[in-house]
């Protein structure tokens, strides 16, 4: 009898825990199924790092051996001015010159150029001295007292700058960014009378690097947004 008693006991007990197993498992398969997705934002502005800056000029004529002349010539003055301004040899690179042949151009036939021969030359600073190719550009007026009109509007030779240095802000803004999008997640909980849980899942997002605006290219606005995705609980 004894023995009937404390195994009905131990079969109560057990069915008595597998009650509330199943019933913390329901409510936590409930939870489970509530669940809230955020984004967190993180911006920072960050000075470029890197400027590439064409230098073009042209040169038009009818004799080619005196107009490579003329092209080197211009292009020693040109790489002499740069040097003398604190650019080194291996942050200058001169690309062959383009030449055009009017009489040769099938879309020219209306071309009024007294000169057979349009040549253009490009000598290119690559360089990580933002500040210093940024002064030399209020500069390159001094080239025209030799005899050099640097030329702009072609698409092809803009100045552009970068920013190369993603690595090391990456962390901290992901960082903000997790903690903006928590942020938001806290506010929708206590809003609707709910406790935030852990993280269900998260989507680091794309980084993206622009100009700050058009007049300062040479700053750059870093943007990442992130996806973040929590449980709620009663």
């Amino acid at each position: 009898m004894k023995n009937w008693m404390k195994e009905a006991a131990i079969v109560a007990l057990g069915l008595f825990l597998l009650g509330i197993c199943i019933r913390a498992g329901i409510n936590d398969f409930k939870d489970k199924d509530r669940v809230v997705s955020v984004k967190g934002l993180a911006e920072m502005e960050a000075p470029a790092n890197k400027v590439t800056w064409p230098l073009m000029f042209k040169d038009l004529g009818d004799d080619l051996p005196t107009l490579y002349n003329n092209i080197k010539a211009k292009n020693n003055t040109i790489v002499n001015f740069l040097k003398l301004k604190g650019i080194t040899e291996k942050e200058i690179s001169i690309s062959a010159p383009e030449i055009i042949d009017m009489q040769a151009e099938r879309y020219t036939g209306n071309n009024t150029s007294p000169y057979r021969y349009n040549i253009t030359s490009v000598i290119t600073v690559t360089s990580e001295k933002v500040d210093k190719v940024r002064s030399l550009m209020a500069e390159q007026s001094e080239l025209l007292k030799q005899g050099i009109a640097l030329t702009g509007g072609d698409y092809r030779y803009n100045v552009t700058y970068d920013f190369t240095k993603l690595n090391e802000i990456k962390p901290q803004m992901i960082e903000n960014a997790t903690k903006n999008a928590r942020i938001a997640a806290e506010k929708f909980a206590k809003d609707s009378d709910s406790k935030l849980g852990k993280i269900k899942t998260a989507n680091q997002g794309q980084f993206s690097i622009v100009d700050r605006d058009a007049n300062t290219p040479y700053i750059k606005s870093v943007r990442v947004v992130t996806t973040v995705d929590y449980y709620l609980q009663d």
